[in-house]
C-alpha cells in the first residue's frame, strides 16, 4: 500500500510541476487542509496597456490558490468553475496575498472562497471556485 502524502508535500508536487506558478513567483506562505496562503509582487511585464496588472494575474494567483486548497486534503481535485470581480486596480511593485476559505466540501466537490489583498491589506479581488473531487489519491511513488 502507498503512503500518502502530507498537505505540503502535496503543494510542493503541484509547484515542482507547474511553470506558469514559478514564472508568477508566487510564495507559499501557509499550507494547511483545505487552505493556503500565497503571495506574489506584481512586475512590469504584468501590466497591461493602462499600466495596471493585468487582469489575469489575479485569476491566476487565485487559481493557483484554489488548486493548491483543494488537493491538500490528499485527494486529486481540478476546478470546474471559477468566477472573479476585480475591486482595485494593482500597479507594478504591488505584493499581493491570497487568502483561501474552504466553504463546503462534499465527496464530489468542494466550494473556496479567495480574498486577494494587497500590502496595505486592502481588497484587491475576491474569487470563488468549484472543484471537482477525484477518487484518485495523491501517494508516494
Amino acid at each position: 500500500m502507498e503512503k500518502k502524502l502530507s498537505p505540503q508535500n502535496i503543494v510542493n508536487k503541484l509547484y515542482e510541476n507547474d511553470p506558469f506558478t514559478k514564472w508568477l513567483k508566487i510564495e507559499v506562505l501557509e499550507i494547511r487542509k483545505g487552505a493556503c496562503i500565497l503571495q506574489m509582487t506584481i512586475r512590469k511585464e504584468m501590466l497591461n496597456g493602462f499600466a495596471i496588472a493585468h487582469g489575469g494575474i489575479t485569476y491566476s494567483l487565485a487559481d493557483t490558490a484554489l488548486a493548491f486548497a483543494s488537493n491538500t486534503h490528499g485527494r486529486k481535485s481540478v476546478s470546474i468553475e471559477t468566477s472573479i470581480s476585480h475591486t482595485e486596480s494593482l500597479k507594478e511593485g504591488d505584493i499581493i496575498t491570497a487568502t483561501t476559505e474552504e466553504k463546503n466540501l462534499t465527496n464530489k466537490t468542494a466550494v473556496y472562497h479567495i480574498t486577494i489583498k494587497n500590502q496595505n491589506d486592502k481588497t484587491v479581488a475576491l474569487f470563488k471556485g468549484t472543484v471537482y473531487r477525484t477518487s484518485k489519491e495523491w501517494e508516494i511513488g
